[in-house]
């Protein structure tokens, strides 16, 4: 009893602790988005969005200032007007002894509608959840038939030509990225839509996962369905893919985050800023605004936003079909 409970608490902690890992950094980007750059260039580095800020005391009144330069004894401060934005007096020479500091939380949420108006990233996103959804009905009508046939159906070198499509998924992208861009060129499809969706509506890793979970179904309801005059479309239709849920859930979320985080691909094929993709935009942005942190983590937050959404949502279709879609033969 005592080594079972020593044993699920080592689980737990290290589950704990590659959790963090995990989490962390996206926690730190979120955290730096809503920081001000000026905190930021000044070596904020820690997880809530703290703000220094610098008051001048004079004659009873506070008020609020920055530091333009400072020596042992007198500084020289810029003292902001009421609204705490524009400058009241500028280059006002002050002992140091009038300035106190503090620190208070604040959240620049602004920093993520100066990054979204920066490039046209609205654009971006109507490109990306197009080729997204795109693909994924193409993947799922593909993706099923194939699975059903490498499943279900007997034919001469079947199994020779499902273990063909998953050596495939050994072969790095680079290595088919020029002859691809070759072919493409060849039939006019650089520079479109047709080269961001056609070429990834087979997908062989979802293959392989519906194919196993068809392979668990029970032999006799199929039987059942030929004996009521049931033809294969209508098997798959009727019979397969309505139990099958789970599994096409999974499917479709790894085909949407495929596809939302494409990079090598869509830069290659594409020149055109109508048809950018957002990780291409992205990198676009990147370049422009190296020297800006805070937009930089603004921009990758918004970005990556909707994938995080989308899996909170779908967590337990994920789940439920890796334990009973059976991976083993």
């Amino acid at each position: 009893m005592f080594k079972q409970v020593i044993g699920k608490a080592i689980t737990y902690f290290l589950l704990i602790l590659c959790g963090l890992v995990m989490v962390v950094p996206f926690l730190w980007m979120v955290s730096t988005a809503m920081k001000s750059q000026t905190d930021i260039n000044s070596g904020s580095v820690g997880f809530i969005p703290y703000s220094n800020v610098t008051y001048y005391h004079h004659e009873g009144k506070k008020e609020k200032a920055n530091i333009v330069t400072q020596d042992k004894e007198f500084s020289v401060i810029n003292i902001y007007s009421e609204d705490g934005k524009t400058f009241k007096r500028s280059y006002v020479k002050v002992p140091n002894s009038s300035l106190t500091f503090e620190k208070k939380i604040r959240f620049n949420f602004n920093n993520f509608s100066e990054a979204f108006s920066k490039v046209p990233f609205g654009r971006y996103f109507i490109n990306t959840i197009f080729v997204s959804l795109c693909v994924l009905l193409g993947v799922l009508i593909s993706s099923s038939l194939a699975a059903y046939a490498f499943a279900r159906m007997r034919f001469k070198g079947r199994d020779f030509i499902f273990y063909l499509f998953i050596s495939m998924m050994m072969v790095p992208q680079p290595i088919y990225l020029i002859p691809s861009y070759y072919l493409l060129t060849k039939i006019g499809w650089i520079n479109t839509y047709w080269a961001l969706i056609i070429p990834w509506v087979a997908n062989i890793f979802s293959i392989f996962l519906l194919r196993q979970q068809f392979k668990t179904i029970p032999k006799d309801l199929f039987d059942a369905a030929v004996i009521d005059g049931c033809s294969r479309f209508g098997i798959l239709w009727r019979i397969i893919l309505p139990i099958s849920k789970p599994i096409l859930a999974t499917v479709a979320i790894f085909s949407i985050i495929g596809s939302w985080n494409s990079f090598m691909w869509p830069l290659v094929m594409t020149s055109s800023e109508n048809i950018r993709v957002l990780q291409v935009g992205l990198s676009y942005f990147a370049q422009e605004s190296s020297s800006n942190t805070a937009l930089l983590m603004s921009a990758s937050t918004f970005s990556i936003a909707p994938l995080l959404i989308l899996f909170l949502f779908a967590q337990r279709q994920i789940i439920s079909s890796f334990v009973t879609s059976g991976l083993k033969e």
